[in-house]
């Protein structure tokens, strides 16, 4: 029976580094998650090509008090990631 003990531990799994990430239940940010979803399926899941649409999702989910507000550049959105951008 103890070799069964072993197998019923827990992993050691690790809490998300800023807290939890509260589920949009009301939909208040569908729209902009369906974006930026559908702009992910169009690039083949390249991130890069998605940025705008993924700033108007983390934007919308501060708005709605769904995140904390947090400084652009802390979530990656430099000034030179944006300049960037928009020259393509």
């Amino acid at each position: 029976m103890s070799s069964l003990s072993t197998f019923s531990s827990k992993p050691n799994a690790k809490p998300p580094q800023k807290g939890s990430f509260p589920l949009d239940h009301d939909g208040e940010c569908k729209d902009f998650m369906i974006k930026y979803m559908q702009c992910l399926r169009i690039n083949k899941k390249d991130t890069s090509q998605c940025r705008q649409q993924s700033k108007d999702y983390l934007n919308c989910r501060m708005e709605n008090n769904l995140m904390l507000r947090e400084d652009w550049n802390k979530l990656g959105f430099h000034e030179k990631n944006n300049d960037k951008n928009a020259e393509h």
